[in-house]
């Protein structure tokens, strides 16, 4: 069944008023009319099964069926902060650590990165990528639509006690041949922890950088033997937190 996001004000009862680009959707789209079933999202963990009863290209109504939980998420959640990296990176990182179970992706300027962004024009690229994440997460059965932000690195460095564990995406540490931190936190949390991975741009970290983070509880990790590239590292994490929280 098709699933879509609405506002969780939407559900207040149990005939749910549809928006119009979900309206047009279904019906010019899909080609469907009333009495064809869907589920919809209120963000918070909870789908609905229900069933359009009106439709017309601007708008239509549809009633609840079910409601239940869904089982789609990840038992912690996860937040990554990303330094900047070059090109439309951000975007595959965004897109591809949605369908992963990531839950928030904090974006900042390391002192390495050579991307930046005007401050003026960042909220139209974290409405963009707000976009993509919300594609993604319909597209893989996400219950939540993860969030974005820009922040400074200051504000990076002031939130790291906020959270129960912090991983540090360090090269150096592959380099000297440290192979189980990673696997060692992830072993520690317990469902409904909260995780935050840092991963840096192209040219890595900078050591001052890494040497703070630590100073405040963060961990320096490596991620397997090789030397992953800026968008590989963030999907590698999420991938090695799946498998350690879901299949084994």
């Amino acid at each position: 069944m098709q699933r879509y996001f609405l506002n969780r004000d939407a559900f207040a009862h149990d005939l749910v008023a549809l928006p119009a680009d979900v309206a047009h959707h279904i019906g010019t789209v899909l080609r469907e009319s009333p009495g064809y079933q869907l589920v919809l999202l209120d963000g918070t963990g909870y789908e609905y099964v229900a069933e359009v009863v009106t439709l017309d290209k601007k708008s239509g109504m549809a009633r609840v069926i079910e409601k239940r939980r869904a089982t789609t998420e990840l038992p912690i959640d996860v937040t990554l902060a990303y330094a900047l990296p070059k090109g439309d990176k951000v975007e595959l990182v965004a897109q591809k650590a949605t369908e992963l179970g990531l839950h928030h992706l904090l974006l900042f300027e390391s002192k390495r990165s050579v991307a930046k962004w005007d401050v003026k024009k960042a909220p139209k690229k974290v409405e963009r990528l707000q976009k993509i994440m919300q594609e993604a997460a319909e597209q893989s059965y996400r219950a939540v639509v993860p969030t974005c932000s820009y922040i400074s690195s200051r504000e990076l460095s002031g939130q790291l006690k906020a959270y129960d564990a912090v991983v540090l995406a360090y090269e150096e540490s592959a380099k000297d041949g440290e192979q189980s931190s990673f696997a060692t936190i992830l072993q520690t949390l317990k469902p409904e922890a909260r995780l935050l991975v840092i991963v840096g741009p192209e040219g890595g970290f900078d050591v001052d950088e890494v040497a703070g983070w630590i100073e405040q509880g963060g961990v320096a990790c490596a991620f397997g033997p090789r030397i992953l590239r800026s968008e590989t590292a963030p999907l590698y994490a999420l991938a090695a937190i799946s498998y350690a929280l879901e299949l084994t």
